[in-house]
């Protein structure tokens, strides 16, 4: 038994059956047939290769190529990703252009605020903690009061950026309730509009996102006024 699924494509798909552009050859959208035995479709996505290997278990995870002059590994993504930042800086790359490599946003004086490098919508950030701590009962109560604090600053800042129908504000604590990133707790920001789970995602398995991440950085840094 299958299914009928219409995708849609921007570059040529020579021999598949599709319908053009008017004057042009590149199929809009092209239809297959999947067996629903084995419906998982596989996207060939060279440029998430960066993110893949920087998460938990690559050599130096967290650490931006730009930034790779930083000679340490500490294990964690998120303390690899502030290290690099830190001794780029120190080694006279400007701060806005480390912390645009690292897409730092905002620096508190416990937390901070960065880009999540895999988003699910545009605007999805993640608020942590400098310290490497796994679990919120052990965070000293001067980080929580500021990772609440910087979580409400976040809501104001993409209300303002993106006009969203709602929010999404939320952690995973341990691998078992689906951390990507278990040694470091993070709470994860993102907006939310009715209807967002698309046809895309829920038939293709694919998001669409409308913003690269440069310009994402750029305007939550605006928002926040980080100059």
């Amino acid at each position: 038994m299958g299914i009928l699924v219409v995708k849609f494509a921007g570059v040529p798909l020579g021999g598949i059956e599709g319908v053009s552009t008017p004057g042009h050859g590149t199929p809009l959208y092209w239809l297959e047939r999947r067996n629903l035995d084995n419906d998982m479709d596989h996207l060939w996505t060279p440029w998430r290769y960066a993110y893949v290997t920087a998460t938990d278990g690559a050599p130096r995870p967290g650490v931006p190529l730009s930034l790779a002059a930083w000679p340490g590994d500490l294990g964690c993504v998120f303390c690899n990703l502030i290290a690099s930042i830190d001794h780029a800086i120190a080694n006279g790359m400007s701060a806005e252009q480390a912390e645009a490599a690292g897409g730092l946003i905002l620096r508190g004086k416990h937390c901070f605020i960065c880009l999540n490098a895999y988003p699910y919508n545009s605007g999805h950030v993640m608020v942590m903690p400098y310290a490497h701590l796994d679990r919120l009962s052990i965070l000293p109560t001067e980080a929580a009061h500021e990772l609440i604090d910087l979580a409400q600053r976040t809501e104001v800042a993409l209300q303002k950026l993106y006009n969203p129908h709602g929010f999404n504000f939320g952690m995973n604590l341990g691998r078992a309730a689906g951390a990507g990133v278990a040694g470091h707790l993070h709470l994860h920001a993102l907006p939310r509009w009715a209807g967002d789970t698309n046809f895309m995602t829920t038939v293709a398995e694919s998001r669409v996102l409308p913003e690269d991440l440069e310009i994402t950085w750029k305007r939550m840094r605006e928002a926040f006024g980080v100059s």
